[in-house]
């Protein structure tokens, strides 16, 4: 265990505030100026430079997904009680009902706006300038755990039990690619550059498949099974970005080697003592960091020693998320702590830029 941290912080505390329940998802809009986020007890609210505005107060029935359209002008939100409900800036526009299903998953395509979500074995599609349902996907073999459009708008990857299906978007009716497994896809994320699908899963393998390459990595060795997946939108010198997953209280960071045949190659970061709840990679950046139930959020600088250690809730942290431009630094506790980090400037105040 370290807990040493570099002599300069890189990060200070800029807000706090507090939600009634664990917070269970926090995001920024594409712009940075809005981050939202919401709760176990049903809240939805909206931060903006200090000031918080509810959309919706507690009713006692988990919100646990949230997500902005691309263009910042939607924000949608699924949880327990089986409704999506989209806002335009404050205004809600749409309450999509599906109870008894709980909505847990979902994700906006990046090039137009098209809402995914879970319904158990399903995916839905929505268009939020028809406002209409444009296909129901039949995930088919359990409950759909992941959802994710690669960056181009093109595919949507959903994923469970089995593996991972691929839908082309500009052809719904066609036969989804699948990347089979005979265990369970996690946790699943295309990377930033489109080129990699990463699936983390059941039973502690990471699987990697590069687009149009039939044979997929898969690398073995966790302790548990692997919970998040991270990658970079910065890369090496070989042009790929990195990728972290996290099981139980360690990340390993995976890099991919110039000879396909030797995959990729790992190295292990430890320090948490507490289960990780979530990862991330700043913008452009290498700098992850990581949020655990032992009430640690680490920096880790290059993705391979800490470089901070920050607290600041009363147990545990439940979510994390970065500013688009790398400036702020969200988290979510599970006692319901909401709180902002700003990036120190060297010489001077953080300003409202």
């Amino acid at each position: 265990m370290n807990t040493t941290t570099s002599k300069s912080k890189e990060f200070e505390q800029h807000y706090s505030g507090t939600l009634s329940d664990y917070v269970t998802a926090i995001a920024w809009s594409p712009q940075g100026k809005t981050l939202a986020a919401t709760s176990a007890a049903g809240e939805v609210v909206l931060w903006n430079d200090r000031e918080l505005t509810s959309l919706q107060t507690g009713n006692g029935k988990s919100v646990d997904c949230l997500a902005f359209s691309p263009d910042g002008k939607f924000l949608a939100v699924g949880g327990q009680d089986g409704q999506v409900k989209i806002w335009q800036n404050t205004e809600l526009i749409a309450t999509l009902s599906n109870a008894p299903a709980w909505v847990d998953k979902l994700a906006w395509n990046y090039t137009s706006n098209q809402l995914a979500f879970s319904l158990g074995r399903y995916v839905q599609v929505w268009d939020a300038d028809t406002r209409e349902i444009v296909v129901t996907l039949n995930f088919d073999n359990s409950s759909v755990l992941g959802i994710d459009w690669r960056i181009d708008g093109q595919y949507l990857a959903i994923s469970g039990y089995k593996g991972v299906k691929i839908w082309h978007s500009q052809n719904w009716d066609e036969e989804p690619y699948s990347l089979d497994m005979s265990t369970v896809s996690v946790a699943m994320a295309w990377s930033p550059d489109g080129k990699y699908l990463a699936s983390g899963n059941m039973d502690r393998s990471v699987t990697v498949l590069e687009w149009n390459n039939p044979d997929p990595w898969v690398m073995r060795g966790f302790p548990g099974k692997i919970r998040q997946l991270a990658w970079s939108e910065a890369t090496t010198k070989l042009g790929a970005p990195i990728l972290a997953s996290s099981s139980v209280e360690g990340i390993v960071v995976w890099e991919k080697l110039e000879d396909d045949s030797l995959g990729w190659e790992a190295r292990v970061l430890t320090n948490h003592v507490g289960v990780i709840n979530a990862i991330a990679f700043a913008p452009k950046s290498f700098l992850l960091a990581s949020a655990a139930a032992d009430g640690w959020l680490c920096l880790w600088n290059k993705a391979k020693e800490v470089s901070q250690i920050i607290t600041g809730v009363s147990a545990g942290f439940s979510t994390l998320a970065w500013h688009p431009q790398g400036k702020l630094l969200a988290a979510g506790g599970e006692q319901g702590e909401f709180v902002v980090w700003s990036k120190v400037l060297r010489g001077q105040g953080f300003g409202r830029s």
